[in-house]
């Protein structure tokens, strides 16, 4: 917001710091669905009287399409990364893993499940049937932590235990070559 005004205003910018302030405490917020000073205060703020004089105004105006400009331009950028992603109860997805999961680090894996979906939750959440070691982890996630799991039989390998010699180290077998 500062940047349009500077832009707009160059050197004279500071004085204009309350025309600013009045602009965006008085712009309709979709999120609040009102402006943030009737949202505070419970009533729209009147216009002072000696802001009438045309230039003042003008100014406002600026200020104002300055706002909604930038507004604008973040929503597209947004809107680039939204998808319309649907499941249906049964599907099998992936869980994004968050730190709280395990362990982290650069080659920790991003996704962790299959887990099965039990139920929709609103528009854009679902509920999942976690195992118990995630008990503590509420089930309900949104659309973007999930994604569609394609059932690959190929790539499950069967874990076995690792055994860990008295000298803190193990001997490493490979369980199947793929390529040579």
């Amino acid at each position: 917001m500062l940047k349009y005004c500077i832009l707009e205003f160059e050197s004279t910018w500071e004085k204009h710091l309350s025309l600013i302030e009045f602009a965006y405490n008085n712009s309709f917020q979709t999120s609040i669905k009102m402006a943030p000073y009737e949202a505070l205060y419970g009533q729209k703020c009147r216009t002072p009287l000696y802001w009438t004089e045309l230039k003042t105004e003008q100014k406002v105006k600026v200020i104002r399409d300055s706002l909604k400009a930038s507004s604008d331009r973040w929503k597209s950028y947004a809107d680039l990364e939204r998808k319309d992603i649907e499941f249906e109860i049964g599907d099998k997805v992936l869980l994004k893993k968050v730190l709280r999961f395990g362990r982290k680090g650069k080659l920790s894996p991003r996704f962790i499940g299959p887990y099965e979906i039990i139920e929709r939750i609103g528009l854009v959440a679902y509920r999942l049937l976690l195992p118990s070691e995630l008990e503590k982890i509420h089930n309900v996630f949104h659309v973007s932590m999930l994604l569609r799991y394609r059932s690959d039989t190929s790539h499950v390998i069967a874990p076995t235990e690792v055994e860990i010699q008295s000298y803190l180290s193990y001997s490493e077998e490979p369980i199947r070559i793929l390529a040579q």
